[in-house]
């Protein structure tokens, strides 16, 4: 029960704070729909970070290392979250002013986080558990434990990033927003599995801070506004 805890509890958290923080809230439907894209996705990213490891590790000898950080999970998942957002997110009418580009942003990174937790807690570390020949449910355990703190906050504060330069890209039509908000979750994402724990942990109090300095700009945004009126996008 505590894993299950561990598992999921920490997205529902984050999904939380941002969404209920938002003061002209977005449809609930439309969350649901966004986070299970981000669920979908996972699908799609474990392909390309296989190839990826095949190609730059197994192929061309580079550091395992190097090949699951910048040249493997940070680009093909950071990529796919934009895509989410540029493709699906951006046509939608709720789409109506920065702070929701934000929002959007961290509701499609839990929604993979949520599935690839899922994934190590109850999939691989079972594997890892019978190889060496351990208790799954111990494995499982801290797994659940040590991504509660590290992961599932790297994505979900990753995502905020992402989605507060993608939300001032959408109403200013200023590309360098929009590379940005690929840009810094790529590298955020990139150092973070690039560097061996605790130093990790760096990367995840530099996004807590940095996230809620973003969300705290577009809330004091907000609290000059009566109601939502930046319907202009690019």
């Amino acid at each position: 029960m505590l894993t299950a805890v561990l598992t999921f509890l920490p997205s529902v958290l984050i999904l939380l704070y941002f969404t209920l923080n938002d003061k002209f809230k977005e449809p609930l439907k439309t969350i649901i729909l966004i986070f299970f894209l981000g669920f979908l996705i996972c699908l799609p990213a474990g392909i390309l970070n296989e190839l990826s490891h095949g190609l730059f590790f197994e192929k061309f000898n580079y550091s395992e290392n190097l090949t699951i950080s910048f040249l493997g999970p940070a680009w093909a998942e950071e990529l796919l979250k934009f895509a989410i957002l540029y493709l699906i997110v951006l046509k939608r009418n709720e789409f109506n002013e920065p702070m929701d580009g934000l929002v959007y942003g961290v509701v499609v990174s839990l929604g993979f986080a949520t599935y690839e937790n899922y994934s190590y807690v109850y999939e691989l570390a079972v594997e890892w558990a019978n190889e060496d020949n351990e208790s799954p449910e111990v494995y499982s355990y801290f797994v659940a434990l040590g991504r509660s703190y590290s992961a599932i906050p790297l994505h979900g504060l990753n995502g905020a990033v992402m989605g507060y330069y993608f939300g001032m890209y959408a109403f200013t039509g200023n590309k360098k927003f929009l590379l940005l908000s690929l840009l810094l979750p790529y590298l955020f994402h990139g150092f973070y599995n690039y560097l061996i724990y605790p130093s990790s942990m760096i990367i995840i109090i530099i996004l807590i801070i940095y996230s809620l300095y973003l969300h705290k700009v577009l809330k004091n945004k907000q609290k000059k506004k009566r109601k939502e009126f930046e319907k202009k996008k690019i």
